[in-house]
């Protein structure tokens, strides 16, 4: 197995702990009403929320992909990190086990935020991960991003 780490940032000017709220912490609600194209339901199939918990998260209309299941492996609301780990789904292909993210909001400056996100693909055997793949994931994360961003600008009272 070989493990291949890919680390991307962005920026938000949306602050961490209201853009934590709404992109982690009430993710499985937020994201089926404002980009049902994306993701149409999340059903949870084991734990609370909490680290171990299991997902089923149901992709929409516009996307390649039918379902994926998360795993969440820690999330740290004083900090802004939340690590979860893609374990099934049809986004995963026959050549990868599981591919591990962690995203982490900091401050900005400008009273912002900077999304910083690692990626671990997890391969069976020797297999490479092409460059390509990971970026058309990168691309999707940060589209996901900007609409949550532009709902909560829309929505200057959600999510204080």
């Amino acid at each position: 197995m070989g493990v291949f780490t890919y680390e991307s940032e962005f920026t938000s000017v949306i602050p961490p702990a209201r853009l934590f709220k709404a992109f982690v912490l009430d993710a499985d609600n937020l994201i089926p009403k404002i980009a049902p194209q994306a993701v149409k339901s999340t059903e949870i199939l084991q734990g609370d929320g909490g680290a171990g918990t299991i997902k089923k998260i149901n992709l929409g209309e516009g996307s390649e992909y039918s379902y994926v299941k998360h795993q969440i492996d820690g999330i740290d609301k004083d900090n802004f990190v939340y690590n979860y780990s893609m374990i099934e789904g049809d986004a995963i292909s026959d050549k990868i086990e599981k591919i591990s993210y962690e995203t982490k909001l900091v401050a900005s400056s400008d009273g912002g935020s900077v999304i910083k996100s690692t990626s671990n693909y997890h391969t069976k055997g020797d297999v490479e991960i092409k460059e390509e793949h990971v970026k058309a994931g990168k691309e999707r994360a940060a589209g996901l991003f900007k609409i949550i961003e532009s709902h909560l600008l829309a929505n200057p009272e959600a999510y204080n």
